[in-house]
């Protein structure tokens, strides 16, 4: 039983930032990955960034490569998405996931998620 929460998310202008935090709690066994997607209205959830737990390799979408930064605290159990120059097409519902795959990157593949935490972006 693992329980996702995430919080930071809100409204902020164009070239702003953002700190998202998602605490997870009740892990019996440790992921292997935790990660950010996200949704915007009318398209489908997409990875914004990865961390392997263990050895804090990360990965991003090209979209947010520059930009946005995961990192994790590991005694605390939880991971942060540091999103700086955002604009207005980085607006969507933020989700924190994770995974026990070889290679997460499809929804499918993380059977944990937290509630969502709305980025609204504006110009």
């Amino acid at each position: 039983q693992v329980q996702l929460v995430e919080s930071g998310g809100g409204s902020v202008q164009a070239g702003g930032s953002l700190r998202l935090s998602c605490a997870a709690s009740g892990r019996t066994l440790a992921s292997d990955y935790m990660a950010w997607f996200r949704q915007a209205p009318g398209k489908e959830r997409e990875i914004v960034a990865r961390i392997r737990w263990r050895s804090g390799s990360p990965y991003y979408a090209d979209s947010v490569k520059g930009r946005f930064t995961i990192f994790r605290e590991n005694a605390k159990n939880t991971v942060h998405l540091q999103m700086n120059s955002l604009k207005p097409e980085d607006t969507a519902v933020y989700y924190c996931a994770t995974s026990s795959n070889l290679d997460p990157s499809l929804q499918e593949d993380y059977p944990y998620w937290g509630q969502g935490t709305q980025v609204t972006v504006s110009s």
